[in-house]
Order: C-alpha cells, then sequence, then structure tokens
C-alpha cells in the first residue's frame, strides 16, 4: 500500500482534469462519480469482488490448465464494476496501472507461464486495486469539502497557454491508458489531435522563450512517442517517454507563465 503523501499525491493530480472537463474512455459517467462518498462502500465491496474474480481465473489456470482459462474474463470483470470509472475520473495513470496490470496477468496465463509468475503478476494487480481505492477515498474527502470540480462529460476548451499545457499533460495521460488497455490506434490519435489541437495552439508563445524545446516537442509529439506506440515498447517504456514529454511541458509553462509576469510587471 502507498502511503498517505503518496496518496495525496496521486489525488492532486487529479484537480486540473475535472477543471478541464475531460472526456472519458468509456462514455457516458454515472452520477456516481460525483458523490464519490456515498459509494465508497460500494466501491470497496467492487474491489473485493474484483480481486476474488481474479483470483478465481488463475485458479482455474492452476487446477486445469491454460486451455480451460478464459483469460479474456480479466477485463470484463474490470469494465463490469462502476469503480472501473470512479479511478478514470480520479488518476489516469493509476487507471493506467490497472491496465497494464491485467494485461500482465492475461499476457502470462495465454503463454503458459509458470503458476509462481502468474501469481506474482495477480499479486501485483490486487497491489494496484487497493492503492487506487485509497486515491478515490482520498478524492472523496476533497470533493466533499469543494475543492474538487464535478466531473464534466463534454469537453470544454483552455482559455490560457499554461491551462492548455496542463491539458496536453493530462492527455499524454489518457494515450498511457489507452495503450495499457491494447488500443494503440486510439492512443496514437489522441496524440495526434492533441499536437494539432493544443500544441500548435502554444508554439508560437513558446518559441518565444526557448525555439529548442518547441523543437523538441514536436519531435515527441510527431516521430519519439509515435514510434513507441507502433513499436513492440512495453506499457513502462510508453510511459517513460511521455514522463519526458511533461517534464518539458512543466518547463514550458514555467517560462510562459514568467513571460506574462514581466509582460505585467512592464506595463
Amino acid at each position: 500500500m502507498q502511503s498517505l503523501p503518496q496518496m495525496r499525491k496521486l489525488v492532486f493530480g487529479l484537480f486540473a482534469l475535472l477543471a478541464a472537463g475531460q472526456v472519458l474512455a468509456h462514455g457516458a459517467v454515472g452520477d456516481h462519480v460525483n458523490d464519490l462518498k456515498g459509494h465508497l462502500d460500494q466501491y470497496s465491496e467492487e474491489v473485493e469482488w474484483l480481486v476474488t474474480k481474479f483470483d478465481g481465473v488463475v485458479d482455474t489456470y492452476e487446477e486445469q490448465g491454460q486451455k480451460a482459462t478464459d483469460s479474456d474474463a480479466l477485463a470484463e470483470y474490470w469494465e463490469e464494476v462502476d469503480f472501473h470509472l470512479a479511478i478514470e475520473t480520479n488518476h489516469v495513470p493509476t487507471y493506467a496501472n490497472i491496465w497494464q496490470g491485467i494485461y500482465g496477468v492475461k499476457q502470462a496465463i495465454d503463454n503458459g507461464a509458470p503458476l509462481e509468475q502468474v501469481r506474482e503478476e495477480q499479486a501485483e494487480l490486487d497491489r494496484t486495486l487497493w492503492q487506487a481505492l485509497g486515491a478515490v477515498k482520498l478524492a472523496a474527502q476533497y470533493q466533499e469539502k469543494g475543492l474538487l470540480a464535478e466531473v464534466q462529460t463534454t469537453e470544454t476548451e483552455p482559455t490560457t497557454a499554461p491551462e492548455t499545457l496542463e491539458d496536453i499533460k493530462h492527455r499524454l495521460d489518457r494515450v498511457v491508458a489507452k495503450y495499457a488497455e491494447k488500443l494503440p490506434e486510439a492512443a496514437t490519435t489522441i496524440v495526434h489531435d492533441t499536437y494539432l489541437q493544443r500544441f500548435e495552439g502554444v508554439e508560437g508563445a513558446l518559441i518565444e522563450q526557448d525555439a529548442a524545446l518547441v523543437e523538441d516537442l514536436e519531435k515527441d509529439f510527431n516521430v519519439t512517442l509515435p514510434q513507441a506506440l507502433k513499436g513492440d515498447a512495453s506499457v513502462d517504456d510508453v510511459r517513460n517517454v511521455v514522463k519526458a514529454m511533461q517534464a518539458k511541458l512543466d518547463r514550458a509553462k514555467t517560462l510562459l507563465v514568467e513571460a506574462e509576469k514581466d509582460r505585467k510587471d512592464v506595463f
């Protein structure tokens, strides 16, 4: 389990995401995501149910072998519960980690891996689920205090360059999530749309501050990340590319904020 400070760090990551009205991967969102506290017992029961169901799949693998084991059921169970949307609206990186864990177990089963390896993958998936539940519980506390914006189902446009850069960072988190879901084409589409609809809108202002940084990010958007998505890169490899890009975007945001402050000081 993660420490409380680590959990808080996970939850703080959702503020800009919710404020941006991010459209979710699975369409309509139930009202429960705007009443997290009222559904915590349900989420806890669902996590326990998932752990039991996942354990049952692995038990079948142990007792009856690979051919008798329905590894596709792992993803089906996950998409069946409301908790899956609760964490998606709260922290996309953790949501991606859960998908990564599901496919870790599935691929181990499909590849006929030793039972010990499958159990290790299952244990890691269980840990991620409980970590996700902890993040949602903290989010419920912030939501109750009115510190979180209501989850929107339609996208709103950022109004400033710094907001746009934050929106880009969250879109890149979603790229990792879609890749973890084994949907590389969807992930690539997000990259393409983010570049055209978001990054190109701030390029001009950013070039004035650091042209080399803009050139570097352009390469990331158009070459480095798409190549990773089209190849045989692991989810961790793609996540590392995204993290490097997000660090550059943080640098870009700092430059633009400082430039705006200098402009106001002059006038």
